[in-house]
């Protein structure tokens, strides 16, 4: 027969009990889901309290701290050819330094160098931002700690300001108003402020000194002027250090071939003579283009001051070094000797090993005939003097990393 009255092996499913059209869940389904969301948030309360205990997260950003013995440098144009060299030797130095550059002039791959070379924490930090933003520009003061400013960030190119002269004026003059603005307010005490020669414009009388008439005819020398007067005024009644240094035309490179100058190519018409010489032995351009043969000089063309930029820094260094509370130094940063363009073009021809063809093309507007410095002031007080004076070897250090990198820093 068969048996329809069988035995169950397995218990019943749970399910739930409908009561008057009502449907009840079952008592312990429903105590397993409060156990679940106790232990989650258990298991969180623990994780948020162990996080919260570690050292990591309480602490605060070295770089947002004064630490005693430790000097931190805000380094202003820090990805460009000048501010890079600069950040280099503080780091060499063993300062703490944050660079601050919207890469407009500068190279993102210079910056990767001197990260790679200083990589332990609280050496480097790098903030993208543009300084003509008053909000980021407070928003950097008040979350960083400088004990000061090494203000380099600027347009540099003579030719470009008789162009667009407004965007010099503004990216010089105004810019320096809201970073000197920032340093009174977050109470930084130490400036060194990048000038340039071209606040003289083009003296009668040569070698130019500290008490050289300023009488500027272009738009960036004019710019720089202003920002100068602006910081000096405001000196007059305030206790930061101040040091402007006035140089003139930058050369070379790192001698051990970290970093180099690499401007952007829409801006080679404008830029360094170094760089036009090398682009020509490349052969990036056609050949070089010297602007100008009808000058008052001995040979026709502009006499310049050559500095080296490892001299250059090492000027800005010890300026930091030697700056006193509420008081301005006001220095030349030269070799005290001029070169003519024909002599740089032969001095670049025989660095380069290659024959440059040169073209010779009617002077550029706001340039003159004689520029070099006396730096006498800076070696006796600071105890600086030039020791990369030998024009040819600095071409030769800075054709040595241009060789090697074709396309600049690659970025």
């Amino acid at each position: 027969m068969l048996n329809f009255g069988r035995s169950r092996t397995q218990p019943r499913a749970t399910r739930s009990m409908s009561m008057g059209g009502m449907d009840y869940a079952d008592p312990k389904r429903k105590g397993n889901f409060f156990v679940k969301v106790f232990l989650a948030a258990a298991l969180t309360t623990l994780c948020i309290f162990l996080i919260k205990r570690s050292p990591s997260f309480n602490s605060p950003s070295p770089f947002s701290i004064h630490e005693p013995g430790v000097t931190h440098v805000l380094v202003t144009g820090g990805a460009g050819y000048i501010g890079s060299h600069a950040t280099l030797r503080l780091l060499k130095d063993s300062y703490r330094v944050t660079i601050v550059d919207n890469l407009s002039r500068g190279n993102l791959g210079a910056v990767k160098v001197l990260q790679n070379l200083f990589s332990e924490p609280g050496r480097l930090q790098f903030i993208y931002a543009d300084l003509g933003d008053a909000k980021s520009v407070y928003k950097i003061f008040s979350e960083n700690k400088f004990d000061a400013v090494m203000h380099f960030a600027a347009v540099a190119y003579v030719g470009e300001s008789t162009l667009d002269p407004l965007k010099y004026y503004h990216n010089i003059t105004s810019n320096t108003l809201l970073v000197l603005e920032s340093m009174a307010k977050f109470g930084v005490k130490t400036l060194i402020y990048s000038s340039t020669c071209a606040t003289y414009g083009e003296p009668e009388k040569m070698p130019i000194t500290e008490v050289t008439e300023q009488n500027p005819i272009n738009p960036y020398g004019k710019a720089k002027k202003m920002a100068e007067d602006m910081i000096l005024d405001f000196s007059k009644n305030s206790k930061m250090a101040v040091m402007i240094l006035r140089y003139f035309n930058v050369i070379g490179s790192d001698p051990e071939g970290r970093l180099g100058e690499a401007p952007r190519p829409e801006l080679r018409e404008h830029g360094r003579i170094s760089g036009a010489c090398f682009d020509a032995a490349r052969g990036i351009t056609s050949g070089l283009k010297v602007r100008g043969t009808d000058y008052k000089t001995s040979d026709g063309t502009c006499i310049r001051d050559y500095i080296d930029v490892t001299d250059l820094v090492d000027a800005h260094v010890k300026a930091l070094e030697k700056a006193q509370p509420a008081k301005v130094g006001i220095y030349n940063v030269g070799t005290g000797k001029g070169r003519s363009v024909k002599e740089f073009v032969d001095a670049c021809k025989k660095a380069t090993g290659a024959n440059i063809k040169v073209d010779f093309l009617p002077r550029r507007p706001g340039d003159y005939a004689e520029v070099y410095s006396d730096p006498t002031k800076i070696r006796l007080e600071l105890n600086w003097t030039a020791q990369h004076t030998d024009l040819e070897k600095s071409l030769q250090v800075a054709w040595k990393w241009q060789k090697s990198h074709r396309d600049g820093y690659g970025i």
